[in-house]
C-alpha cells in the first residue's frame, strides 16, 4: 500500500509552548513512533506542516539589524524544509535501521493572479496580545487577525497548482525510499521557478501530492480522533465514515479543520477507489486498519 501521511502542526509544537528546538525534537520522536507502524510494509511519503517555524524566523528576520530587507517567505519556508526535515529523517532512521530515508526539498508552483494575494487568511508564527500584533502591522506592515482570544500573523496561501520534483519523488518511492517531501506545503515558487511571499496549505498540497503519486490512503493527522458532527455543542459526535459531499456540506471553519476537510475530500474525489482519513497521530494502526478516524471515499454513505 502506498500511504502519503501529513503531519500537522501538533506533531511539532502544541499550542502554547515554546519553540524550543528540544521542544520540537521531542514531538517528533512521539510522531516517528507512529510513522514507523505506517513505514512498515508500505511505500510512505511524509509531509509536515511549519507555520509556527516560518513565522519564528521572519519575527527575528524583521528584527534583525544586520538585515537591510527580511527574508522573503519563500526562502524561510526552505529553510524550515531543511531544518523539520533533518529531525524526521534522522529520527526515522533511528526507528527503521536499514530503510533508506532522504527529505527532499520540494517547490510548489503557485498562480500569481490566485486570489489569495488579495485575502491573505494564512496564520503563522505565535499568538500576539492585540497590542502587539497591532504595533507590529504599523512596524513591518504584516496583515494580522485574531485567532481565538489571541492575535496572529496572516500571509497569502495560494492553491498548489503543480509540485516541481514530483518525478525525483516519485522514483525514490518506486526504489523503496521513505520520502520527506513538501514541508510546509512546499516552497512557493511562480512558473518562471522565482520565489513568491506566500506560505503553501501543506494538506492540500499533501492531497496534490498522493494523487499524482497514485496513493492508496492519505492521511491527515492532527490532534484530534476524527471530524465531529457539531463540534463545540453537547451534541458533539465524531463521524466514522463520510462522502466528500456531506463532508463540505457540513462547512468547517477555515481557521482549523476546513483544509484538511476540503483535502481529503479532492483526494478522494480525484483517486478512484482511494481513501483519505483524518484522525489523531496517537491512532496511526487504527487510522491503517480503519478502525478510527474519519474515513472519506467517494460513494459511502455516512455513519
Amino acid at each position: 500500500m502506498r500511504v502519503v501521511a501529513a503531519l500537522g502542526g501538533n506533531a511539532l509544537l502544541h499550542r502554547g509552548e515554546p519553540l524550543d528546538a528540544s521542544v520540537q525534537i521531542g514531538h517528533i520522536r512521539e510522531a516517528v513512533r507512529g510513522l514507523a507502524t505506517a513505514a512498515s510494509g508500505s511505500e510512505l511519503v511524509i509531509t509536515h506542516g511549519n507555520g509556527p517555524q516560518v513565522g519564528l524566523l521572519a519575527v527575528e528576520s524583521a528584527a534583525d539589524p544586520a538585515l537591510s530587507t527580511p527574508y522573503p517567505l519563500d526562502v524561510l519556508g526552505a529553510q524550515t524544509q531543511g531544518m523539520i526535515g533533518y529531525w524526521l529523517a534522522r529520527e526515522l532512521r533511528r526507528a527503521l535501521p536499514g530503510r533508506e530515508v532522504v527529505a527532499v526539498l520540494t517547490e510548489t508552483v503557485v498562480a500569481l493572479d490566485d486570489p489569495a494575494f488579495t485575502h491573505p487568511t494564512k496564520f503563522v508564527g505565535r499568538s500576539y496580545a492585540a497590542h502587539e500584533a497591532h504595533r507590529l502591522r504599523a512596524e513591518h506592515s504584516w496583515a494580522v487577525r485574531q485567532d481565538g482570544a489571541a492575535w496572529r500573523r496572516v500571509v497569502p496561501s495560494p492553491e498548489p497548482r503543480a509540485i516541481v520534483e514530483l518525478p525525483t519523488i516519485a522514483r525514490l518511492v518506486d526504489d523503496g525510499c521513505l520520502v520527506i517531501a513538501a514541508g510546509g506545503g512546499g516552497v512557493p515558487v511562480d512558473p518562471h521557478h522565482r520565489g513568491v511571499e506566500a506560505v503553501v496549505d501543506k494538506d492540500l498540497t499533501a492531497a496534490l501530492l498522493a494523487e499524482h503519486l497514485k496513493a492508496d490512503m492519505l492521511l491527515l493527522l492532527t490532534d484530534v480522533p476524527a471530524v465531529m458532527r457539531d463540534y463545540g455543542t453537547a451534541d458533539a459526535r465524531p463521524i466514522g465514515q463520510i462522502t466528500p459531499r456531506a463532508l463540505r456540506a457540513l462547512d468547517l471553519p477555515a481557521g482549523s479543520m476546513g483544509p484538511k476537510a476540503e483535502a481529503a475530500c479532492r483526494f478522494a474525489e480525484h483517486r478512484h477507489g482511494a481513501v483519505a482519513v483524518i484522525g489523531a497521530l496517537a491512532d496511526i494502526p487504527a487510522l491503517l486498519s480503519g478502525t478510527a478516524g474519519t474515513r472519506i471515499e467517494n460513494g459511502k454513505p455516512c455513519r
